[in-house]
């Protein structure tokens, strides 16, 4: 089994999660028409297993760095809230299979774990219904206490990750302990969330923050074409060096690809076409394939390619492998696709006419 190298000479030691952690179904439903106020219709129960966003990228980057591992004396912390029931076991036991140290993962009686109900009209349109009186609403600023100490023991190599479905308030608490420690941030938000993760400070504090296309527009206040990356890229460029010249973007454009910038250069990645069984998951499996990259020493750019509409053959940077890693995962119905690791990515790079550089591979090593 491969993994990307992760020892006592890499940059980080850890990662440490806030965020939703729990499950959910999926329906799809008999008719077309929009479901009534007080209509009863049936559905498809579907076999597609659902996870939460803290989960799905922490589950990457264990998988990407050989979780489990002790040897490299990586960690990879989520800290979260679920509720004492069998969907609560369920999740933990999933996070703890990959590697996943749940030790700041608190069971709460008396409280749900997350869980959301999906429903898909044969169109391919839908929805969600989604608890909001569930465990992982509890998460406190209070519990910041278990981590703390961590942070301020190693925070400069410490990844700090924040992500929805937990309390806004508790994250933007989260980010500020882990930058005054020295430790690298990132994060995603959903679009609800962004016009007050900006009113209040947090971008300021984050080292790298990934977003979607809706999302991208709440982030930068103007609509954009998918289609023309190069215009979104002098826009965003401009936006970052206005308002966050430090700030590392990530803006994923679905099935075209994935846009990366930093210190006001910038990489295009386009996807490879696969066969879609559903994009839920994607821009966090991206996201966790940026962070295992980060984590292990991996550059984030191409920075020698920048500036430029770049279809290269060749992957030489986290933001390459994680978009390799984001195409692979929609081939799968399930939100973690349970095949994705470092030795099916690069089979399924081959397979589409893409190699890893011979700088990208020395990262790579055999787990016996």
């Amino acid at each position: 089994m491969q993994k990307l190298r992760i020892d006592s000479n890499s940059p980080y030691q850890r990662v440490i999660g806030v965020g939703g952690v729990g499950t959910g179904v999926f329906f799809k439903l008999a008719g077309d028409h929009t479901l009534g106020r007080n209509e009863s219709r049936a559905g498809e129960l579907l076999d597609v297993r659902d996870y939460c966003k803290l989960h799905i990228v922490l589950h990457y980057v264990a998988k990407l760095l050989g979780g489990g591992n002790h040897a490299s004396g990586f960690e990879i912390l989520p800290l979260a809230k679920i509720g004492n029931d069998a969907p609560g076991r369920f999740v933990l036991h999933e996070m703890q299979m990959v590697g996943i140290n749940t030790r700041f993962v608190e069971p709460l009686s008396g409280k749900p774990t997350l869980f959301s109900v999906c429903f898909q009209y044969p169109d391919g349109a839908g929805g969600n219904i989604t608890t909001n009186n569930s465990a992982a609403a509890e998460l406190a600023c209070s519990d910041l206490n278990k981590v703390k100490q961590l942070f301020q023991a190693d925070g400069q190599r410490s990844i700090a990750l924040s992500v929805p479905e937990a309390p806004l308030s508790t994250r933007h608490e989260f980010l500020r302990i882990a930058r005054e420690a020295g430790a690298f941030c990132a994060a995603s938000f959903v679009s609800a969330e962004i016009a007050e993760a900006k009113a209040s400070g947090m971008l300021s504090l984050l080292d790298l923050i990934a977003v979607n296309e809706s999302e991208a527009v709440e982030l930068l206040g103007f609509s954009f074409s998918a289609d023309e990356p190069e215009s979104i890229a002098e826009e965003c460029l401009a936006f970052l060096h206005d308002s966050c010249p430090d700030l590392q973007l990530i803006v994923s454009l679905g099935h075209r690809g994935v846009l990366g910038f930093a210190n006001e250069e910038w990489n295009f990645r386009p996807a490879p076409v696969v066969p879609v069984a559903s994009t839920a998951g994607a821009g966090d499996a991206l996201l966790g394939g940026v962070i295992a990259g980060i984590a292990a020493g991996l550059p984030f750019l191409r920075p020698a390619l920048a500036h430029k509409h770049d279809f290269s053959r060749q992957l030489h940077s986290a933001l390459d492998l994680a978009g390799i890693l984001a195409s692979y995962t929609v081939m799968s119905p399930h939100t973690i696709h349970p095949s994705a690791c470092l030795e099916t990515l690069i089979e399924f790079a081959e397979n589409h006419g893409l190699t890893f550089a011979d700088t990208l591979q020395t990262f790579f090593v055999r787990l016996d």
